[in-house]
């Protein structure tokens, strides 16, 4: 059996009009409408090396454990901090006072900075550095940029973070502990991208912002492939995923379509569900209005930065998973999104961030008006650690 070392990437696809641009020159959006940009891979070579029997013999448990579809070309730029292969934890006591017999959580809160963005910013940066990048650039809520300063410092590159003035005093530190260079702006994540992306170009740097490079999607599918790998080459039927950019929904379904492909699952595919906050949610608009894009939300109001995101370069994307899974989107009140994180907290001991316990907010509303079933295997994703943002804790809903 062919045990490549190497990536299978092969180019760079718009995911809008297809557009192919070279998979060995550093690419932001597409060149021809200014959408996003997937990596694609020799699939058919893929099949001869990736299999059930040729995974159980891997030792390696990170975002690398699939490395033929990974963009990195070379294993020397395979940076690590021990990202992914989170467990999916069974919630049995939260799911036996919901009715729900198979309620799972996927922790990305175990990743090394506490979140899911651990996964696209290692990719990001790793691929970035194999194709000359010395000096990156994205704006954050917080948790991105946490996860830029760590794999920038992990690689001896530097990191320029633009950051809304309300982003959590204790990821500030963290940023700055770690050698980033963080500017805060005043207003949201928005204000901020226009602030990254102006001085950037002065300066040359490369722009990791959500979707607008081809590279921290790739990070965030393996959530995806791991699901599959947890359930024995099946899917969960329903994933129920905390929406501000929207990577990871759009990430894993990339990976349903390449595992599919790859011979390793079949054509069923679980009911994805957007969440967002009452006061931000372009998604849930434009998904009950039967938009194929989201628009701006004007004046967007949350205390949870993560899902407070007006606008997503990749709402076309979203859209689409969410339409063609059969699933849903659906707004919480920040209020509700509070008392899940304590609910969890006191059911099951764990501690997730306010983004991720909008998932289990939800779930409540879905499970009471009949949208999920509850012989259903359902996947929450804990997007993150409640230990990133001690002073949610300290707070009352």
């Amino acid at each position: 059996m062919n045990n490549l070392k190497n990536s299978l990437i092969t180019h760079l696809e718009c995911s809008f009009c297809g557009k192919v641009h070279d998979a060995d020159e550093l690419n932001t959006v597409c060149k021809k409408c200014g959408k996003v940009l997937y990596p694609r891979y020799d699939l058919e070579k893929g099949k001869e090396c990736i299999t059930p029997n040729s995974l159980r013999l891997r030792k390696t448990y990170n975002l690398w454990r699939f490395h033929e579809i990974m963009p990195v070309k070379q294993e020397k730029y395979r940076i690590s901090l021990g990202e992914g292969w989170t467990p999916l934890i069974h919630l049995k006591n939260l799911g036996e006072k919901m009715g729900l017999k198979e309620l799972y959580l996927k922790d990305e809160g175990q990743n090394p900075t506490g979140t899911f963005k651990s996964r696209g910013l290692c990719a990001a940066v790793a691929k970035g550095i194999e194709l000359g990048v010395k000096e990156f650039s994205m704006p954050t809520a917080g948790n991105a940029g946490a996860a830029l300063a760590a794999y920038t410092a992990h690689a001896r590159v530097k990191s320029h973070i633009f950051a809304p003035k309300d982003t959590d005093e204790f990821i500030q530190v963290e940023m700055k502990a770690m050698g980033a260079d963080l500017t805060l702006v005043n207003g949201l994540i928005t204000d901020a991208g226009a602030e990254a992306k102006k001085i950037g170009i002065e300066n040359g740097w490369f722009d990791v912002s959500t979707l607008k490079e081809p590279y921290r999607i790739e990070g965030k599918k393996t959530m995806g492939l791991e699901l599959a790998e947890h359930f024995e080459w099946g899917l969960p039927d329903v994933i129920i995923y905390p929406t501000g950019g929207g990577t990871g929904i759009v990430g894993m379904w990339k990976a349903f379509t390449e595992l599919e492909e790859l011979g390793l699952i079949g054509h069923e595919r679980p009911k994805m569900i957007s969440v967002q906050p009452v006061g931000c949610q372009p998604i849930v608009r434009a998904f009950e209005n039967g938009d194929e894009f989201a628009g701006t939300w004007p004046n967007a109001t949350s205390k949870f930065g993560g899902i407070r995101v007006p606008s997503a370069i990749g709402d076309y994307l979203i859209l689409r998973a969410i339409r063609e899974s059969h699933g849903t989107a659906i707004a919480v009140a920040d209020i509700h999104t509070h008392e899940s994180m304590l609910k969890l907290a006191k059911h099951e001991g764990i501690m997730i961030a306010g983004e991720a316990a909008a998932t289990i907010a939800a779930l409540e509303k879905l499970n009471d008006n009949g949208f999920v079933d509850k012989t259903q295997k359902i996947v929450l994703f804990g997007t993150g650690s409640g230990l990133v943002t001690p002073s949610l804790w300290s707070s009352s809903p």
